[in-house]
C-alpha cells in the first residue's frame, strides 16, 4: 500500500495473515505448527501452495524434522536440511529440487514463535558455561567418602577417574571416525521409532545441522555393536556395585549408553529410570548441568501418571529452550543446582534427582545407570503397580489429589485415598509413632523409602496388575532379577526381601504358604525355598519335595476355571491307557486358600462341585452346575468367549474376590528346567528332547475329550446368545454340520479377531505397523474357511478338524530334564493350568518359537515323532491360501492372546522389513506345509 506522510512516500506492508490464514487465523502459530505436525509430508506440500503464510509454515525445518523422523528411518542419511532428507527419502528430490533452492520470501508477517524458534536453532553457546557451579568438586574421593556424604544423597563432580582410560585420549570425533565411520549407533529424539546412523553420517550432520534441538548419538547398544569400546574405559571404583548384573546383557534393561552431541543438544528434564543411580564421565567438550532435588519439578516440566498402569509421561521444553525461556524466570531459592562439567570429570546423579544437561561443543561421554544398597528399595518402589507412588516419587505432594483423607494400615501400605493441603498431607492419629518429618501436624515430603512406600496401593497386586510400559524392566523379568538376587546374593537377603515385599508383595505371599504349610503338614520353606520362583505369572513355591503353585493370574474366576480344569484333564488322563500320566508330576493336593478375620484359611477342593467359599463370597455363575466339573473344560470355554477381547482391568474385577486364591500342590521333581539347560546341552540331547515332545504331544491330543452333550450345550448357546458373526450364524454356512465343540471354538477365534489390529498396535515394537494396517485383509472373514471342509455324501459341509486337549504353553520353563550317567533326559512336562480344547496346532507355536527358537530341523524332528495329521488338508500349491497349513498357523499367531509376534519379530529382525503377512508366513511356518 502507498502512503504519503510528511512529504515523503513510504510503503506499508499489510499483515497478510488473516487472509492467507482464513478461519486458521484463530489459532496461534504454534498451534497451527502442531496440527502441521500431524500431517504427510504430502499433504504438508500440497498445503504449502494454499497461501503465503502457509508456505511459510510449511517450509520451517523442524516441522520437516518430525515429518522426516515420525517415518521408520532405520538408517538416516541427513541431505543437508529436513526437507531434502525426507523428500530423498520419498525418491522426489530432483523432481522438486529447484523449489528446495529457492526458498521464496514475503513481507507483511511477523510471527514471535518462529522467530524464537529460528534464534534456538542458531544460537552460539560459547560464553554459556555456569563456571562458579555449587554442585560439590571432589578431588581424591574415598569409596568409604563417598557412601557416607554422596551416595544416594547428592551429586557431586569428581575429576581424575578417567584418567588412566583409553577413551580419555582416544574418543573424539576425529579418531572415532576413523574406527567405527560405517557403524550404525542409534539416535536420541522425541519420536518413537528407532532412528539410526552411520557414525560418518551423524558426523556430517553434526557438521552442516542447525535445528533447535539436535539429533544426539544415545546408544545403549554400543558394547554390541562396537565390542572394541568397551575396552577403552571401566566403571570408576566409586561404583562398584550394580545388583542388575545377576542378569544376562539381553535380559537386563538398557544401563549404558554412549553418549554424542553436539552445541545445543542435550538431554532434557527428566528422572532416569526406575529411580537408578547415575554416574556419567565426560571425554571431550563441555557440558552445562542443572538439577533439582527428588519431588521438585522444574518450571515448565509436566508429570503425567497413569492411574491404570502407573506408565509414566513427562512434557518438557527441550533443554536448550528451558535455558532460554524459563530459567531466567527463576527467582535465586528457586534456581536449581548447576555446574559445568570439564572433559575428564565424573558427575554422579543421585537416585530420584531431576537433571537437565547442555552440550555447550561437541561432547563425547559415557555414562551407566546402577542399582545399589542406597537405591535398591527405591527402584522396587518404582517398578511396583500402581500410580501414587510413582507420582510422588517425582512431583513429592503434588502429585496428590485434593480433598483425600490419609489412613494407615497395619502392614504400613497407605490406602489410594490421598490429598494435598498447601503442598502438605494431613495424618491420622495412629500415625504419630512414625518417625517421619513432620510440621505440627502436617507431614511434609521427604524422599525416604519408608514415607514413599506408604502411598503404594495395597490392593495392586504385582501378579494381577497392569504393567507400565514405561517400566525398565518386564514383569516377568522383575521375579527373575529377584530370584536370582535371593539365591545369588544371600548376604543381602535381609535388603533384598524388603524389596520384594514392596515389588513382589512376598510377605503377603509368604504368610498364605505358611497357612498352606500347616494345613498339609509341610516343613515350612527353608531360607532359600522363602521365595517365590520362575517368571511365571502365578507365585510357585519349591519346599521340599512340593511344588506349591497359588493362582492370581487375571483374576479368581480366570484361577478356578484354570484349576478346575486341570484336574478334570488330570482325571481324566489317570483313567486312560495313556503313557503322559508317567510325564505329567502328581497332584497331592489341591484346594482354595482365602483371607478371611486376619488369618489364612484352607478349603481343599478336587475340582467337583462348587466350593462353599465360593458361594459365600463370589458371584460367579458362569458354571455348568450340572458335570462333574462345574469350573472345568467347558465352563473355561464360556470365560474364554467372554474374556476374549476384554481389558485386563475388566477382565481381573470379573466375578473376582482379591482373597481368594485356588492353589495346587504336585510332586517335585529330580533334575532341571530346560530353560536352565538351554546353553550346555548338546546337539544329540536337544534333538532327543524334540522326539520326546512329539511324542507326548501324541499322547495328549489322542487323548478322550469331555463330551458336550445337549443339555450343556443348550446351557452353553444360552450364555452366550452364541452363533457366529454378532450372535447369528452367517447364511453362507448354515449348511455346514459343525460339531458343537468346533462351533464353540470357531465362535471364540471369531471374536478376538474383531479387534486384533487395536491390540497389535498397543503391544507395538518390534511389529511391522505396515503390517498391522495389513492385519485384517490377510486374517479370513470367518474362522470356519480355515478347516478343511467338504461335502458329504448329502451334500452338508463337514469339518474334519476335531478339537482336542491342548497345553498351550509348553515353554522352556515348563520341561523338566534329569541327568542319567552324563546325558540330560527330558522326563516331565508341567503346568496344564492353561489347558484347553482346540487345534492340535496351537501347541506347536510356543514349542517352535520358544524351545526350538525357530530350528526347523527340531521342528521337523518333533513332527517324525508326533505320527499324527494336523487335519487333512489340500496340498498348498492349489492356489488358496486357506489350505495352507502354514496361513492357519501363522492366523492363529496373530489373534493369539499372548504377544506371539513379539517373539516372532524379535526373533528375526530381517522380518521387521517384511512387506506382507505372506513373507512372515512362509519364513516362519513354510516348513509345515512340507509335512502333509
Amino acid at each position: 500500500m502507498e502512503v504519503e506522510a510528511n512529504s515523503q512516500t513510504q510503503i506499508v506492508s499489510s499483515d497478510r495473515r488473516p487472509d492467507a490464514l482464513g478461519d486458521f487465523n484463530l489459532l496461534s502459530d504454534e498451534i497451527v505448527c502442531s496440527i502441521l505436525n500431524l500431517l504427510s509430508p504430502r499433504d504438508v506440500a500440497c498445503l504449502a501452495c494454499a497461501s503465503s503464510v502457509m508456505y511459510i509454515l510449511c517450509n520451517e525445518e523442524p516441522l520437516w524434522m518430525n515429518l522426516c523422523l515420525s517415518k521408520e528411518n532405520r538408517n538416516l542419511q541427513y541431505k543437508g536440511s529436513w526437507k531434502r532428507t525426507t523428500l530423498h527419502r520419498l525418491q522426489v528430490l530432483n523432481k522438486y529440487d529447484d523449489s528446495c533452492k529457492k526458498p521464496l520470501h514475503f513481507d507483511g508477517f511477523n510471527s514471535l514463535f518462529l522467530y524464537k524458534r529460528f534464534y534456538r536453532c542458531y544460537t552460539r553457546l560459547d560464553g554459556f558455561a555456569f563456571d562458579q557451579g555449587n554442585v560439590e568438586r571432589k578431588t581424591d574421593l574415598s569409596p568409604d567418602e563417598f557412601l557416607q556424604q554422596y551416595d544416594g544423597q547428592k551429586p557431586v563432580l569428581v575429576p581424575g577417574l578417567a584418567e588412566t582410560w583409553m577413551a580419555r585420549k582416544t574418543w573424539t570425533p576425529e579418531q572415532l571416525l576413523i574406527k567405527y565411520g560405517d557403524t550404525s549407533f542409534r539416535i536420541s529424539q522425541r519420536s518413537a521409532n528407532k532412528v539410526s546412523m552411520k557414525l560418518k553420517d551423524y558426523v556430517s550432520y553434526m557438521q552442516e545441522q542447525h535445528d533447535e534441538d539436535p539429533l544426539y548419538i544415545f546408544e545403549d547398544k554400543f558394547g554390541e555393536v562396537a565390542p572394541d569400546l568397551l575396552k577403552d574405559y571401566s566403571v570408576p571404583h566409586l561404583f562398584p556395585d550394580d545388583y542388575f548384573d545377576v542378569l544376562d546383557n539381553d535380559q537386563r534393561p538398557p544401563f549404558r549408553w554412549l553418549i554424542i552431541g553436539p552445541e545445543r543438544s542435550g538431554a532434557s528434564w527428566h528422572v532416569d529410570p526406575a529411580l537408578t543411580s547415575a554416574w556419567n564421565t565426560l571425554l571431550c567438550g563441555r557440558k552445562r548441568w542443572a538439577l533439582y532435588p527428588p519431588g521438585r519439578v522444574p518450571l515448565g516440566v509436566t508429570v503425567h501418571v497413569n492411574d491404570e498402569d502407573g506408565d509414566v509421561d513427562i512434557e518438557t521444553p527441550s533443554s536448550l529452550q528451558w535455558w532460554l525461556d524459563f530459567y531466567p524466570l527463576l527467582a535465586d531459592e528457586d534456581k536449581p543446582i548447576e555446574c559445568t562439567q570439564l572433559p575428564g570429570e565424573t558427575i554422579y546423579v543421585p537416585t530420584g534427582w531431576w537433571h537437565c544437561v547442555l552440550n555447550l561443543e561437541t561432547t563425547i561421554a559415557v555414562t551407566q545407570n546402577y542399582v545399589n544398597s542406597k537405591n535398591f528399595e527405591f527402584v522396587c518402589l518404582d517398578l511396583a503397580p500402581g500410580y501414587q507412588h510413582k507420582g510422588v516419587c517425582r512431583a513429592g505432594l503434588l502429585a496428590l489429589e485434593e480433598n483425600a483423607k490419609v489412613s494407615m494400615e497395619e502392614d504400613n501400605l497407605i490406602s489410594s485415598e490421598l490429598t494435598r493441603k498447601k503442598k502438605k498431607v494431613k495424618i491420622d492419629e495412629h500415625m504419630d509413632d512414625l518417625s517421619f518429618d513432620r510440621n505440627g501436624s502436617d507431614l511434609e515430603f521427604s524422599y525416604d523409602i519408608n514415607f514413599l512406600k506408604m502411598f503404594l496401593d495395597k490392593n495392586r497386586d504385582h501378579y494381577t496388575s497392569l504393567w507400565s510400559t514405561s517400566n525398565c524392566i518386564g514383569q516377568r523379568e522383575l521375579r527373575d532379577w529377584l530370584w536370582k538376587l535371593w539365591i545369588g546374593k544371600p548376604g543381602l537377603r535381609d535388603l533384598i526381601w524388603k524389596g520384594a515385599c514392596i515389588a513382589l508383595n512376598t510377605n503377603k505371599w509368604y504368610k498364605c504358604m505358611e497357612g498352606l504349610c500347616s494345613f498339609h503338614n509341610i516343613s515350612l520353606p527353608a531360607d532359600e525355598e522363602k521365595f517365590p520362583v520362575g517368571t511365571g505369572s502365578n507365585p510357585v513355591y519349591l519346599v521340599g519335595d512340593n511344588v506349591v503353585k497359588i493362582f492370581v493370574e487375571d483374576g479368581l474366576q480366570a484361577c478356578l476355571h484354570a484349576l478346575g480344569t486341570e484336574l478334570e484333564f488330570y482325571g481324566i488322563m489317570q483313567t486312560s491307557e495313556s503313557s503322559l500320566k508317567n510325564h505329567v508330576p502328581n497332584v497331592l493336593a489341591s484346594g482354595i486358600v482365602f483371607f478371611e478375620n486376619g488369618s489364612y484359611k484352607i478349603m481343599p477342593w478336587d475340582g467337583k462341585g462348587v466350593p462353599d467359599v465360593i458361594t459365600k463370597h463370589s458371584t460367579i455363575d458362569d458354571v455348568f452346575p450340572d458335570t462333574e466339573y462345574p469350573f472345568g473344560i467347558w465352563s473355561k470355554k464360556l470365560f474364554e468367549y467372554k474374556k476374549a477381547g476384554m481389558p485386563l482391568e475388566e477382565l481381573v474385577s470379573l466375578g473376582g474376590h482379591s482373597n481368594i486364591w485356588p492353589y495346587i500342590i504336585t510332586k517335585r521333581c529330580k533334575g532341571k528346567i530346560f530353560a536352565e539347560l538351554r546353553d550346555v546341552l548338546p546337539e544329540e540331547e536337544v534333538s532327543d528332547l524334540a522326539s520326546f515332545l512329539g511324542k507326548q504331544l501324541h499322547h495328549l491330543h489322542v487323548l478322550p475329550v469331555t463330551p458336550l452333550n445337549d443339555l450343556s450345550y443348550r446351557h452353553f448357546e444360552k450364555k452366550l446368545e452364541m452363533g457366529h458373526d454378532n450372535g447369528t450364524i452367517d447364511n453362507s454356512i448354515q449348511n455346514i454340520n459343525l460339531p458343537a465343540a468346533s462351533k464353540v471354538f470357531f465362535t471364540i477365534l471369531n471374536r478376538k479377531k474383531k479387534d486384533v489390529s487395536s491390540r497389535l498396535t498397543k503391544w507395538g515394537h518390534p511389529i511391522p505397523s505396515t503390517l498391522i494396517e495389513k492385519v485384517n485383509e490377510y486374517l479370513p472373514k470367518d474362522f470356519v474357511e480355515l478347516h478343511n471342509m467338504f461335502k458329504n455324501e448329502d451334500g452338508q459341509f463337514v469339518v474334519h478338524n476335531c478339537c482336542s486337549w491342548v497345553h498351550t504353553d509348553i515353554m522352556d520353563d515348563n520341561i523338566h530334564l534329569e541327568q542319567v550317567k552324563e546325558s540330560w533326559r527330558p522326563s516331565y512336562i508341567y503346568d496344564f493350568s492353561n489347558m484347553s480344547l482346540g487345534d492340535p496346532i496351537l501347541d506347536l507355536i510356543p514349542i517352535h518359537l520358544d524351545i526350538f527358537r525357530g530350528d526347523v530341523q527340531l521342528l521337523k524332528k518333533l513332527l517324525e515323532s508326533y505320527k499324527l495329521p494336523f487335519g487333512k488338508r489340500r496340498s498348498s500349491d492349489d492356489g488358496c491360501k486357506v489350505r495352507r497349513i502354514s496361513y492357519l498357523t501363522m492366523c492363529y499367531c496373530i489373534i493369539h492372546e499372548e504377544n506371539i509376534l513379539g517373539a516372532i519379530f524379535g526373533m528375526s529382525k530381517e522380518l521387521r522389513t517384511a512387506n506382507s503377512w505372506e513373507e512372515v508366513e512362509e519364513a516362519v511356518w513354510g516348513d509345515l506345509n512340507k509335512y502333509y
